[in-house]
């Protein structure tokens, strides 16, 4: 049966519907308002129509939480600063690179490349009270007095409890501005009141859009809130920062596309039984990811360490056994690290191999050449290997460090503790030559270290060198009949 209006046939029966009204039918509103549930995994991102006990693509439990979809009421535009760009031919795109604006914190502006750019993002990521938003204060502090506008958003401080923590660090200048904000649209009209040269967002997960249902620190809320951020950054040259929170694993919370988005992901580690905090870049669009900034964490905030070798060696025990001092790269700078390790025997049917510090993998296969290739008897002892001072080291570099250290735990006799090891050890027991040898021999040298046992081609290379005396070798042999 048909349905007329005005003459015209509409539907049939079968599939007319009552709650539409004629004028609605006449102006083609066939859309009725729905809001739409998902269930979003706050580890990944991963969406699903209904609730998961694990999330099929991160495989975390329980992080699924339930979210609604509403279309946006804004355009992304609205919200940020500065005209549009037309096309412009690549040959007529001026390529001056603006100066960079230096900080005043030589290990941070070490790790961002060298200062702060114009416009870029910047993501910091560590651990609760590992020390990123008195770094950050302290960084503002110090533009603010070079005459910056800077501006400090928290959306887990009140202006108040920032206050009290800037008196705690001593810093107090006038043009550092500080707001407790958590909406993201009030942010959006301060900053296009007070224009400033530098922001700061703490944290990017408390931070919320009207224009979205879900709660703040969702991933909808985290993508929209940060997107917008960045967008507002690119166009007005606003240098920005977002602070982040990480998960159990130790990653940055809320989307992936989190880090892809953003020109910088630094993350603060560091050990809450040391004092010791490492800065460490993880992308940098604008310079070197191997570069690393220490510092220490005092009364009065964070200080610089302007030499970590001679930090991180000031306490070595010397003349014991299963202890060797390793220089390892850390970007452009050599870092003394001491390796220790205890090898004890173990009544249990597998021995237990515990690292920190360093690959447990790379360890097993080194302890495996020291067995083959030395006939040293490990395979019914337990072998530990830490690096004293929570650094991590990575690097095949410190492979000699490890079988020296593993080694002299093992005979019970100590490494000369004026001597400096490094090479990287292949399964033949060959020793190979590694890169920028020099600046570790010089490195060692200034430490006051009088001996350094290195790869044979590198020490060839290294002849016009005359202190610390340099003595090459060529296999894991040669090195055990200099060492013990």
């Amino acid at each position: 049966m048909l349905t007329y209006y005005n003459d015209r046939p509409l539907s049939t029966s079968a599939n007319f519907c009552p709650f539409l009204s004629f004028p609605d039918i006449r102006k083609g509103n066939f859309n009725m308002a729905k809001t739409k549930i998902i269930y979003a995994c706050q580890s990944c991102g991963y969406q699903s129509p209904k609730w998961l006990g694990k999330c099929p693509d991160c495989n975390q439990w329980n992080t699924l939480v339930e979210e609604k979809i509403a279309r946006t009421t804004h355009r992304r535009d609205e919200l940020t600063l500065g005209t549009k760009e037309d096309p412009a031919p690549i040959n007529e795109i001026s390529t001056a690179e603006e100066g960079r604006i230096l900080c005043g914190i030589g290990e941070f502006d070490r790790v961002l490349g060298g200062g702060l750019v114009p416009g870029s993002v910047t993501l910091i990521g560590g651990d609760p009270g590992i020390g990123k938003s008195t770094l950050l204060l302290q960084a503002f502090a110090a533009l603010s007095q070079k005459g910056l506008a800077c501006l400090y958003v928290s959306g887990e401080e009140s202006q108040q409890q920032i206050k009290m923590r800037a008196e705690r660090l001593g810093i107090a200048p006038p043009s550092l501005l500080v707001l407790s904000e958590t909406s993201l649209e009030k942010i959006i009209e301060h900053l296009k009141k007070i224009k400033p040269s530098v922001l700061v967002i703490d944290s990017v997960q408390t931070i919320f859009t009207s224009s979205l249902p879900s709660a703040p620190g969702s991933i909808g809320q985290v993508r929209e809130s940060s997107g917008s951020i960045i967008v507002l950054a690119k166009k007005s040259g606003l240098t920005t920062f977002l602070i982040g929170h990480v998960t159990k694993d130790g990653s940055l919370a809320g989307p992936r596309a989190l880090e892809h988005m953003v020109d910088t992901v630094l993350y603060f580690e560091g050990e809450r039984g040391h004092n010791f905090r490492i800065l460490r870049a993880v992308k940098n669009r604008f310079g070197s990811t191997n570069e690393i900034g220490v510092f220490e964490m005092k009364e009065a905030g964070l200080g610089e360490v302007s030499n970590p070798s001679e930090l991180f060696l000031s306490e070595r025990p010397l003349l014991v056994p299963g202890s060797a001092v390793v220089c390892s790269m850390e970007g452009t700078r050599p870092i003394l690290v001491e390796l220790q390790a205890l090898v004890s025997p173990t009544f249990m049917a597998v021995p237990r191999r515990t690292t920190i510090g360093v690959d447990y993998n790379r360890v097993a296969l080194l302890v495996a050449v020291l067995e083959k290739k030395l006939g040293a008897k490990l395979f019914n002892q337990d072998i530990f290997v830490n690096v004293a001072g929570g650094v991590h080291v990575d690097e095949p570099a410190v492979d000699l460090g490890i079988i020296a250290a593993v080694a002299s735990s093992y005979e019970e006799k100590a490494v000369n503790p004026q001597t400096v090891l490094f090479g990287e050890v292949g399964l033949a027991g060959e020793i190979r030559g590694i890169a920028q040898a020099e600046a570790r021999v010089k490195e060692a040298g200034k430490l006051g270290f009088k001996r350094c046992i290195l790869p044979l081609s590198n020490s060839r290379q290294l002849s016009h060198i005359k202190s610390p005396e340099l003595i090459g070798v060529g296999s894991l042999q040669e090195c055990w009949d200099i060492l013990f």
